[in-house]
């Protein structure tokens, strides 16, 4: 541990104790805490993020679309507007945030909303005119004012929980304690592989409850690489000279699959949402020209190529690789029964 963070100590004990206490008065009552009659799921972390929130709220989405009306629920991070906002035809990531948009533009279809306070945002989608059979709660695993039905709690394979500690020491919201209130748990961007004897020190490391179900899922990139007036086969980029820009928590994962593949770039890192200014846009013109002459991209995530769009930038540049995420050790078909029999045994009588 560094002279830093053991400085930084004593005020991740007293951040935890607060969360900790805080917990106790939402566990014994004392803080109110409201339930309602449509199936929610809620998707979390204990982390300060990075842990494949999105692409699984994406996996929920197709997994239950054809069945169920949905709607989704997240806070909004980085937007501009306040209070509640529900997507429409005319939304953009500033009124609703990336991922939000991300969902919004990709599943037309469902009901995309944002509000810091779930309570409140649940009781406005309730009273739209098409109400859903279901709500997916986007990075509300501590916001304790809302009961879910169903809680997803996610850790990172290469950051667990466990080897973690409370911020600002560490990147934890709160205590390793707080993983009691999942019923699953899923450790993300996984290997290939895993042997049994790794899923087995995993559950060990992590104390998976009695009541508790542990499933690994990694993720999967696109053989097809979108830009706003063209589309590549991912290997036609190696014939490309390539500006990677990111503005996410963990980049590395995307850096070691463009390097597995032999993929030269050079990278512009931003901090996770960034909002792109003009300043930023003139920094990515300049690095793109830089590159010189022939084929050359900028290539960027699908999170924030959704931002990146509502700015000056040359949008026939620019391009995103998108993700998905899949099951190992053949747990998929486990995990959609697992959450399909929740929705079915909770969804509102037609």
């Amino acid at each position: 541990m560094s002279i830093l963070r053991i400085l930084l100590f004593p005020i991740s004990i007293l951040y935890g104790l607060i969360t900790y206490f805080r917990n106790k008065l939402y566990d014994f009552g004392w803080f109110k805490v409201t339930e309602f009659d449509v199936p929610i799921i809620s998707v979390g972390n204990l982390s300060m993020g990075g842990t494949g929130k999105t692409p699984h709220i994406e996996y929920l989405i197709r997994l239950l679309n054809n069945d169920n009306k949905l709607a989704t629920l997240s806070r909004g991070y980085g937007r501009k507007t306040k209070g509640f906002f529900m997507a429409d035809g005319l939304t953009n990531a500033q009124d609703i945030g990336d991922e939000p948009m991300q969902f919004h533009q990709k599943f037309p279809k469902i009901c995309v909303a944002v509000d810091a306070n779930r309570v409140e945002g649940v009781n406005e989608i309730l009273s739209a005119d098409k109400t859903p059979d279901l709500i997916l709660l986007d990075d509300a695993f501590q916001h304790r004012r809302i009961k879910p039905g169903f809680q997803i709690l996610l850790t990172p394979f290469n950051d667990l929980f466990s080897d973690d500690w409370v911020f600002p020491t560490g990147r934890l919201r709160e205590f390793t304690g707080g993983k009691s209130r999942a019923d699953v748990i899923v450790v993300t961007k996984c290997p290939e592989q895993l042997s049994i004897k790794k899923v087995s020190e995993i559950n060990n490391k992590l104390t998976i409850g009695e009541n508790q179900q542990l499933f690994f899922s990694k993720t999967v990139y696109g053989s097809i690489v979108f830009g706003w007036d063209k589309i590549l086969d991912f290997d036609d980029l190696l014939e490309y000279k390539v500006l990677l820009v990111t503005g996410i928590a963990n980049p590395q994962p995307l850096i070691k699959h463009l390097k597995s593949y032999d993929i030269t770039f050079k990278h512009l890192k931003f901090a996770d949402h960034h909002n792109f200014t003009n300043d930023d846009v003139l920094k990515i013109d300049s690095d793109f020209a830089s590159l010189g002459s022939g084929k050359k991209v900028v290539l960027t995530t699908e999170k924030d190529y959704v931002r990146l769009s509502t700015t000056s930038i040359h949008k026939s540049n620019l391009m995103y690789l998108p993700i998905s995420v899949d099951f190992l050790n053949g747990n998929k078909a486990k995990f959609d029964k697992k959450i399909t029999d929740y929705v079915k045994q909770n969804k509102r009588n037609s």
